[in-house]
């Protein structure tokens, strides 16, 4: 269970209306924004705002053809049908995210003016996805000497920088962040913890993430961040929203954490068995099957052959590994013979034997042949899938070429160190057919 997509899922359902049912008794979206517009014109005469400020406030409304239009200060109106990502519940309303917060208007603190005692939010302090805050560090603790936004309480802070990381909070308590991140304040007692939600959902992530602009470091511009268009249900509604969510949120952790137990169980079974099947404990001895001393005498006499053919080159370490009269296990290489009982992990079944891998294989590491992605994707160009061949790395499968080193069926083997540090990384696996190999 993919618990990432289960999230954005109920995030996706509390903003269109779907996670809560709506209470017709709840006064409408569009009485709070008629009501915000007021107090905004208010501000303006108490010289809280200037006039600028509010010059290009809009309001959404639906026509009598079920088209959505936006109406400016001037007067004019104009369809925005294609900017609607979906329908709206009864009582609920589009707006503009600069006409419901002042959107980008922060100002800066310098560091000198902050006490050392008070708390400094980095990006690397808020987990991706989560809305969580990771860690609370203050101006001494992180030697701060850069410009910072000042936040309160309650506020919604939310990260223009990398905006695809999702990197949304609400304030525990007052402090100061850095200026990629935006304290916003909603007018109309707009409830905070919604718009939380609504930040971090899908919808608004797909139109961000189109409008970013920089390519190492994207950020959301501030004229863009104005022009969001946010869904506004009642208040009553929108705090409801937030209740249902902070229940069922617990339980993607829950899950996840559930998840991680047992396919840390699965993986230590498999680990088990594996162990077990080399041990010669996961099925009975047959007595009457030909031991594994002969198996490996006619592997023997098949290299040999093979040598005179001239197919393969003779192994100088070529060994044949044996048990002594002792009960200890002895290597014979050339006329050399050495204990190796050291070198034994473990007793095997009778009829077992023990060699080298290079005694029972053949390396073709020397055939195998690297080619960047460059190259690769300029030569399947054109090429329809029964032209292509599987192109395998130490991971496995990573692409397709337009043509084979191989044709078979062979055990690959990473030779870097990064799978055997990994003790859940695949070291080996199988692979059949006409393929190219660069591991």
């Amino acid at each position: 269970m993919d618990t990432k997509a289960l999230r954005q899922k109920i995030l996706d359902l509390a903003i269109r209306g779907k996670l809560v049912p709506q209470d017709p008794n709840d006064e409408p979206a569009s009485v709070l924004l008629e009501r915000i517009r007021a107090e905004k014109q208010q501000m303006v005469k108490d010289g809280k705002l200037k006039a600028k400020d509010i010059k290009n406030d809009t309001v959404i409304f639906k026509g009598d053809d079920n088209l959505h239009y936006e109406q400016f200060q001037d007067g004019t109106v104009k369809c925005i049908e294609d900017e609607i990502p979906f329908e709206l519940p009864d009582g609920w309303a589009w707006a503009r995210l600069g006409v419901i917060c002042p959107y980008g208007e922060n100002k800066a603190v310098s560091a000198d003016l902050i006490d050392e005692t008070a708390w400094i939010l980095d990006l690397e302090d808020i987990e991706k996805e989560t809305g969580v805050i990771k860690k609370y560090t203050t101006k001494s603790e992180r030697n701060s000497v850069s410009n910072k936004y000042s936040f309160c309480k309650g506020q919604l802070l939310y990260s223009k920088l990398r905006p695809y990381l999702n990197k949304v909070v609400i304030a525990t308590k007052d402090g100061y962040c850095t200026t990629e991140i935006l304290p916003l304040t909603f007018y109309g007692n707009i409830y905070s913890p919604y718009m939380q939600l609504f930040i971090m959902s899908p919808t608004f992530l797909t139109y961000v993430n189109m409008i970013s602009y920089g390519v190492k470091m994207p950020r959301l511009g501030t004229n863009d961040g104005k022009n969001a268009i946010i869904a506004i249900p009642p208040i009553n509604e929108q705090k409801r929203i937030r209740d249902k969510f902070d229940i069922v949120a617990p339980l993607f952790d829950k899950i996840q954490n559930n998840l991680n137990n047992l396919n840390n169980e699965v993986t230590a079974i498999k680990s088990k068995i594996l162990d077990l099947a080399i041990r010669g404990k996961l099925v009975p001895q047959d007595p009457n099957d030909e031991p594994a001393s002969v198996l490996l005498e006619r592997i023997r006499e098949e290299k040999e052959e093979l040598i005179k053919q001239g197919k393969i080159k003779r192994d100088k370490m070529e060994s044949v590994i044996f048990k002594g009269d002792d009960n200890s296990y002895y290597e014979k290489i050339g006329d050399s013979v050495a204990c190796i009982d050291a070198e034994l992990p473990f007793e095997i079944p009778d009829n077992w034997c023990w060699a080298r891998l290079n005694c029972i294989s053949i390396n073709y590491d020397s055939y195998r042949k690297p080619i960047n992605s460059y190259d690769r994707k300029n030569r399947v160009l054109g090429k329809s899938k029964d032209e292509l061949y599987p192109y395998y790395g130490a991971t496995g499968q990573i692409g397709f070429i337009d043509d084979f080193l191989f044709n078979g069926e062979y055990i690959l083997l990473g030779e870097d160190a990064a799978p055997f540090l990994d003790k859940k990384a695949q070291k080996a696996y199988m692979i059949k057919g006409k393929s190219w190999v660069n591991m």
